[in-house]
């Protein structure tokens, strides 16, 4: 049923006394199965919340050295990129206005989506965009990678400012990843800009801490 994607990554088994009784066999055959799924990795004890569905290889780690979009980073680490948008709107608002250093009646597009690896859900994305940039984003096909739409439609980014730090997800958030408690995860904000210096991007990216991690490689 693992195999089979029956039992999703993130699903909590039953305990062992539960599956025992329902299945009607002893709970050392349980013990001793879920043990034979832990050393595949096909499982993860998490404590009270007991046995939780993992990949075989469960944390992704993209470098922190360039420039990627998220489908840029799951293509590199061969898994397959996909998204889905939840929320669109074109919208003024004061307070990203003022992340952007734009004066309060700037356009931005918002976006909020759901990016998948593989088809396991890995991140809520809230992203805002400033219109003026590049008009044509705001009925543009968001689906894929927006940094390569950008790119195609003369404006490529030159650099991002990232910060990232733990966090516990929200009651949505936990639906969105199916974690049955919260769970630690990484919150990575993100400024990124184009070639002439201005403020295009600003991203929120909530990713499940179970099953993504960044690598960071320094050189003396």
């Amino acid at each position: 049923m693992i195999a089979a994607g029956t039992l999703p990554v993130g699903f909590t088994m039953p305990a062992e006394r539960q599956l025992s009784a329902d299945l009607g066999v002893s709970r050392t055959t349980i013990q001793r199965a879920y043990d034979a799924l832990r050393k595949r990795k096909l499982l993860a004890a998490h404590g009270r919340l007991g046995h939780v569905v993992q990949d075989a290889d469960p944390v992704l780690g993209p470098a922190l050295n360039r420039l990627r979009s998220f489908t840029e980073e799951m293509e590199e680490l061969g898994r397959k990129p996909s998204s889905r948008v939840v929320e669109r709107l074109v919208v003024a608002n004061r307070s990203i206005a003022s992340i952007f250093g734009r004066p309060s009646t700037t356009m931005f597009l918002n976006l909020i989506r759901i990016r998948y690896g593989d088809d396991v859900p890995l991140a809520r994305e809230v992203a805002w965009y400033d219109l003026e940039c590049c008009p044509s984003l705001a009925e543009a096909d968001v689906s894929g990678s927006i940094y390569s739409y950008l790119a195609d439609n003369g404006v490529p980014l030159g650099h991002c400012e990232k910060s990232i730090e733990a966090t516990s997800p929200s009651a949505e958030e936990c639906a969105v990843f199916g974690f049955a408690e919260p769970r630690p995860c990484l919150l990575i904000k993100c400024r990124s800009f184009d070639r002439q210096q201005r403020m295009v991007e600003y991203v929120e990216s909530l990713f499940r801490g179970d099953g993504y991690a960044y690598r960071l490689e320094l050189k003396a």
